[in-house]
Order: C-alpha cells, then sequence, then structure tokens
C-alpha cells in the first residue's frame, strides 16, 4: 500500500516517518520524500491511528490526489535544488511534466490555485531559503554557491536574493539571526 504523506521533506523527516511505521508494526517495502510503500493494507482504524501519530509529528497523511500531485511537485522542486544542482539541461517545466506524467500547464494551474503562488515563485523561494542555508554555514563563496545552483552569475544571484529577502547576500550573512524560515511555512509567503 502506498502513503502519500505531507510535510515529509528532508532526511530526518524519512527517519521520523519510518520509526513511527516501525512502533505500529508496519514493514516498509520503500521509502522517499513524501511517500512510502508499505507492505501491509490499512483498515480505516489503522489509517485513523497512523494519520494522528503523524499528526503529532507534524505530518499528515494525504488521499486526496490533487494534493498528492503538489507534494509530488514539491518535493521535485526540493531535490532539483539540493541534489541535483546543475546536472540538467532540461527548463523546469520540462523537469516537472517529465517527471509528474502530467500536463504542465493542469500542474502549474492547479499548484497556483492551491498554494497560491506559481511553481516557478515556489522553485525560487526554495532556491533563496537553500542559498540561506549555504551562506549560514559559511562552507562555499558566492561564486560557489552561484554556481553550485545554476545561477548564470553571482550578480544574477545577489539581485534575485534581495528582491526576495530585502538584503544582499553579504547583509544577510552579518545578520545571523532568523535567517531561514521552516519549510512548511514558505508557502505563506506571497
Amino acid at each position: 500500500m502506498k502513503l502519500a504523506i505531507k510535510n515529509m521533506v528532508c532526511n530526518r523527516c524519512i527517519m521520523v516517518v519510518e520509526n513511527e511505521l516501525t512502533k505500529l508494526n508496519l514493514h516498509i517495502k520503500h521509502i522517499s520524500l513524501g511517500q512510502v510503500e508499505i507492505e501491509e493494507t490499512l483498515n480505516r482504524e489503522q489509517s485513523a491511528q497512523l494519520a494522528e501519530s503523524f499528526s503529532a509529528l507534524g505530518f499528515e497523511l494525504i488521499d486526496d490526489k490533487r494534493t498528492v500531485l503538489i507534494e509530488q511537485v514539491k518535493h521535485l522542486v526540493l531535490d532539483l535544488i539540493r541534489n541535483q544542482h546543475n546536472n540538467t539541461n532540461l527548463n523546469l517545466s520540462e523537469i516537472i511534466s517529465n517527471q509528474i506524467y502530467h500536463d504542465y500547464n493542469y500542474i502549474s494551474n492547479l499548484f497556483s490555485d492551491v498554494e497560491g503562488m506559481t511553481i516557478e515563485k515556489y522553485f525560487i523561494s526554495q532556491k533563496i531559503e537553500y542559498v540561506k542555508e549555504l551562506l549560514v554555514y559559511d562552507e562555499l563563496t558566492l561564486s560557489e554557491i552561484a554556481y553550485q545552483l545554476n545561477y548564470s552569475s553571482v550578480a544574477y544571484l545577489s539581485n534575485q536574493f534581495k528582491k526576495v529577502t530585502g538584503l544582499t547576500p553579504s547583509h544577510f550573512k552579518h545578520i545571523k539571526e532568523n535567517k531561514r524560515k521552516p519549510l512548511d511555512k514558505i508557502h505563506n509567503a506571497g
């Protein structure tokens, strides 16, 4: 049985979900961001118990197909930003429609209707959040960050960063407090 899980956005989330499923004596076939396949088929009572357990941990079982599709887009965007970096020559719309197997216009309109922002805006906001994280870690130069995240130049990264945050990357680096938003709060940015 496949389960779609909202707010499962990082490797730590995968570990938490794994632990919760193990506590409930459920056997995992496959687990990835936002999705788990278990060997068992859950009855209503088990589904309710699992939903309650997940809710206490900040996760949500999803059964609505539209919501599942939106979560797939979000996880794909996060994967593109954090793991694939420069590994693709395709544009965002091609990648999304190829990976999710739906017409991009349908996906884009659905995402905008439900999330209140375009996929592109969501992509940029997630990219900037990752830039913030990399700046705070202070392990890469701005040039290295721009290259890693496939920006055409440091100037373009800096302009986009300032447009989204209101700060230059160097000013941001010096502030060091309240820099990052939790991923589940990004959708509220407009």
